[in-house]
């Protein structure tokens, strides 16, 4: 069995995980969980529980548990859209984007794909859907429409940022798309770490924790056989150049994001890590404790903006920043505008 079908069997463990998550938040649990009074708490601004939540990037803004998942539905947009067009040439329904939604620019279908290739494409598509479906559910009336987004110049910037070219495609090829995968899927599951500590009592008791983690749970599968792809394609051969783009993504993101990064790198023999005391570049994860690392929102904004923080080294605040890059009229919501 090669590295993809062997991760592609591990995608459908996260995809059941999900279904899992998904029954035990239903409508009618959310509705019952947060009751009159969550529905006040978001009404007049405060979290569900009465306490501040705050981005974690310096803010003291309050927001709710509506407000977090909107973030995490905004990133899902951009997720599934650029998964969906790479895998079919067309993105999301009307009925998935809300009322008004903003455009997509760029995303094509990925040619030249191999059998297995391509179902990988289809199931991590699949389960990009289902997560816009499964939060636009749970938000009701409250869900935010898909933002605009922006998939071809976002990339050229980020990739002459990173010192990989002035231009960059990553629908050319499978290879140059698993690089432009690796840019999404390692912010997710980062994000969701981030946001788990923001979600109140109330919410933890209607689920939005459990589904959080089913969620990540997922997104940290596809994020896995990102990483395990590059590998083993630059084992197979000393010349393959994209592991090499993934690593200056790593490190442009950890400039853009507040660090957390773990790059990738092709171990002398054919596994790894080659010991047990060697920590492993297929999970990013800090190698004290094993443990996913998390970013805040406010980092998570940092990147998917394409803007420096004040805590990234730069000479001046960016704090402000209300879109660029993917987002190129910024994420729809109250979780919008970095602030540091």
């Amino acid at each position: 069995m090669n590295p993809e079908e062997e991760v592609s069997n591990g995608l459908n463990s996260g995809r059941l995980s999900e279904r899992r998550a998904e029954r035990r938040l239903n409508r009618r649990n959310f509705l019952a969980g947060v009751g009159a009074a969550g529905a006040a708490a978001v009404l007049v601004g405060c979290g569900d529980n009465g306490q501040p939540m705050t981005m974690g990037g310096g803010g003291t803004t309050t927001y709710t548990d509506t407000d977090i998942l909107n973030f995490a539905l905004n990133l899902e947009y951009l997720e599934a859209e650029f998964y969906l067009r790479a895998a079919t040439g067309s993105g999301l329904s009307s009925a998935d984007v809300g009322s008004s939604p903003g455009a997509v620019t760029g995303g094509t279908k990925v040619t030249g794909l191999t059998s297995t290739q391509q179902n990988i494409l289809n199931e991590i598509a699949y389960d990009e859907q289902q997560h816009v479906r499964f939060l636009r559910s749970a938000l009701g009336s409250a869900a935010v429409a898909r933002p605009a987004i922006d998939l071809t110049n976002s990339f050229n910037a980020l990739a002459n940022a990173a010192g990989i070219a002035s231009t960059f495609n990553p629908f050319s090829s499978f290879d140059a798309f698993i690089v432009g995968a690796f840019i999404f899927e390692d912010v997710g599951v980062t994000a969701y770490a981030g946001a788990a500590p923001l979600i109140s009592t109330a919410g933890i008791t209607a689920g939005y924790l459990a589904a959080a983690a089913g969620i990540m749970g997922v997104e940290a599968y596809h994020a896995a056989y990102v990483r395990t792809y590059l590998t083993a394609q630059a084992i197979a051969s000393s010349s393959y150049p994209y592991l090499g783009y993934a690593n200056k993504v790593s490190t442009l993101r950890a400039t853009l994001g507040g660090g957390n990064e773990t790059s990738l790198t092709v171990p002398t023999g054919t596994t790894s890590p080659t010991s047990i005391v060697t920590s492993s570049s297929i999970v990013a994860a800090t190698s004290a404790n094993a443990i996913a690392y998390a970013r805040s929102t406010d980092q998570v904004l940092h990147i998917v903006y394409g803007s420096l923080s004040n805590t990234s080294g730069a000479t001046a605040s960016a704090a402000g920043v209300a879109k660029g890059a993917f987002f190129p009229n910024g994420l729809n919501g109250n979780i919008t505008v970095t602030q540091s």
